[in-house]
């Protein structure tokens, strides 16, 4: 099976996805968000810098449990985290 290439706007939706899951993560490690979500740390570290711009939608709710944001404030997050203050007070009630 061949699969289809990624679009560029879905490899910046993976990028920004990262970005938004390393903010909700703040300052505890990979190890223990990683290890709450029951994956490997290098699947976090790649979901995390868009080596994976397209996870599994388990992993993703996993991680959001981990982090403590709830999964439709990471999609709009994901779209816009600049503009989404429902993501930032996300933030600070997980931190």
């Amino acid at each position: 099976m061949v699969r289809v290439p990624l679009t560029d706007e879905e490899r910046s939706r993976g990028e920004r996805l990262g970005v938004a899951l390393r903010a909700a993560r703040a300052d505890r490690s990979m190890v223990d968000v990683a290890a709450e979500a029951g994956i490997s740390v290098e699947t976090l570290r790649k979901i995390e810098t868009g080596r994976i711009p397209t996870p599994a939608f388990f992993t993703v709710a996993a991680i959001a449990d981990a982090v403590g944001v709830p999964l439709d404030v990471l999609r709009t997050a994901c779209e816009d985290p600049e503009a989404d203050p429902a993501f930032k007070a996300a933030l600070s009630q997980a931190s």
